[in-house]
């Protein structure tokens, strides 16, 4: 009888632990994950690289999605705007070239030499800062907030609301939310969704 009933019990906890929410990712107001990556010049860039600004526009993309490919002169812009009223923009691709022989780090060299990226393009060699973040898409934006010295997360989802043409787009959800927080004011949207292409995960 004892036996059964540390059976039943050992079952009982078994099915509370598997039912218990597991967090994936960051949420907005989330510590933003460090991380160290390899940048398209060689060097190693950290997130504490940018500790004397007020912020980072961290976007993951690609070179092949099509909604990546749609946005590159977007995220270029938002690099030109805002780098210098302390929110750059740090490109990470989370691809794994394997799946996606034109995300491979030969490849996001020539892109970025291709398109003139004025800003750093990190190699997520394995997807571990995406997994981190919770990235789903590319593109797939995290605006984090330089706090003290302490990154948090402000903002996560979309460039603006019409993928096909950033002139048509009546939403511009990260330069609204850059705005606000130089303002001192409340982000209005803090999460829309990530329209883009799912990120090429590497085989369990």
């Amino acid at each position: 009888m004892k036996t059964a009933l540390k059976i039943f019990a050992l079952l009982l906890v078994g099915i509370l632990v598997a039912g218990s929410p597991v967090k994936m990712g960051h949420e907005v107001g989330d510590e933003a994950t460090s991380f160290d990556l390899k940048n398209i010049d060689g060097k190693t860039i950290s997130l504490k690289d940018y500790m004397d600004e007020e912020g980072v526009i961290l976007v993951f993309t690609c070179n092949t999605c099509p909604y990546s490919k749609m946005y590159e002169q977007r995220i270029i812009d938002l690099q030109t705007a805002y780098a210098d009223k302390g929110f750059p923009v740090v490109a990470i691709n989370p691809n794994d070239p394997m799946k996606s022989s034109g995300d491979s780090f030969d490849e996001m060299v020539n892109l970025a030499k291709e398109k003139n990226y004025n800003f750093p393009y990190l190699y997520d060699a394995d997807q571990s800062i995406a997994k981190a973040y919770g990235a789903t898409n590319t593109p797939h934006v995290y605006l984090l907030n330089n706090n003290k010295g302490k990154f948090y997360v402000s903002y996560i989802g979309a460039i603006d609301n019409n993928a096909r043409n950033g002139a048509d787009a009546d939403k511009k959800y990260v330069e609204s939310a850059i705005d606000a927080l130089k303002q001192g004011k409340d982000i209005k949207e803090t999460s829309t969704k990530a329209i883009g292409c799912a990120i090429k995960w590497k085989a369990a």
